[in-house]
């Protein structure tokens, strides 16, 4: 039986310790769906930058009365005011305070916040393999509006063909992204985003790509856009990019969508990999 936890209150996550923040969320993620995810204090803030969060903006449940101030539940918000929403950066809740209606409190008060502030609407990301997440967001109107996926090549496993693509800086490459204004875009590849790494850039055409070299086996392609319908310049891009690195795994994470590059990269042989998130997002009336 679940241990009722009520009554809970509700503050401003800057409100409360760094610390006892940073070890809410580790708590929260122990167990998480795609494995523990877990964050070292000096990993903290440089997260919260990734995600967009603002804390003064973000909230906290915390329990009342006996271990008073004890955080419970958090949401995260990610402010996204060049489209009129507010992203819920990251929800979750410790493992005892599950079912106690912690989460949903803050989800509810999150919603209304938006509303207040004058947003459009407000979004999230989720595994759609987590059903309770998911359900609890279907339970406040949030619906479909991408799945986002992720992929995987193997060294050899992409037809290599070198062709003439042009190299650009990272500043030009989030300039190109951003007068493109493509909406409901993934905060995480927007250019605001994008920018707190250093990327090399590459385009063709209707496309472009912005990859990484994290380690000596890998590149993560961390941005993928083809505008054209036949996503001919994206397979040039990523055909090019198997030709420049034979001997590395070609990785890209759960953000990317399906009409923006996805095509060219099922086309060309990547391995699609089996969990994948929804975007989401929820109109708010006035």
């Amino acid at each position: 039986m679940t241990q009722d936890l009520t009554p809970i209150d509700v503050r401003p996550a800057d409100a409360v310790p760094a610390e006892r923040l940073h070890a809410a969320f580790g708590a929260a993620f122990a167990d998480y769906l795609i494995g523990p995810f877990q964050l070292s204090p000096a990993q903290w803030p440089g997260f919260l930058a990734r995600q967009g969060v603002e804390l003064g903006l973000s909230r906290v449940a915390v329990r009342q009365g006996v271990g008073e101030g004890e955080i419970l539940a958090f949401a995260l918000t990610a402010p996204r005011p060049g489209i009129g929403r507010w992203r819920l950066g990251t929800m979750g809740a410790t493992p005892a305070a599950r079912g106690s209606g912690a989460a949903p409190a803050l989800l509810d008060d999150f919603i209304a916040r938006a509303r207040k502030a004058g947003m459009a609407a407000v979004e999230l990301e989720v595994f759609a393999q987590n059903e309770r997440a998911r359900r609890l967001y279907e339970g406040r109107g949030f619906a479909l509006l991408h799945e986002l996926h992720g992929y995987l090549a193997e060294p050899g496993s992409v037809p290599a063909q070198a062709h003439a693509v042009q190299q650009v800086t990272q500043a030009e490459a989030l300039a190109w992204l951003d007068a493109l204004a493509l909406p409901d875009l993934p905060l995480q590849v927007t250019p605001a985003i994008l920018g707190q790494s250093a990327l090399q850039a590459w385009r063709h055409g209707q496309a472009q790509l912005l990859f990484s070299l994290p380690d000596e086996a890998h590149v993560q392609i961390v941005s993928l856009v083809d505008t054209g319908p036949a996503q001919a310049d994206a397979r040039a891009l990523l055909q090019t990019l198997a030709a420049e690195f034979p001997q590395r795994r070609l990785r890209v994470p759960q953000l990317q969508r399906l009409d923006l590059g996805g095509r060219a990269l099922r086309e060309l042989g990547f391995a699609l990999q089996p969990l994948h998130q929804w975007l989401m997002w929820r109109p708010l009336s006035a």
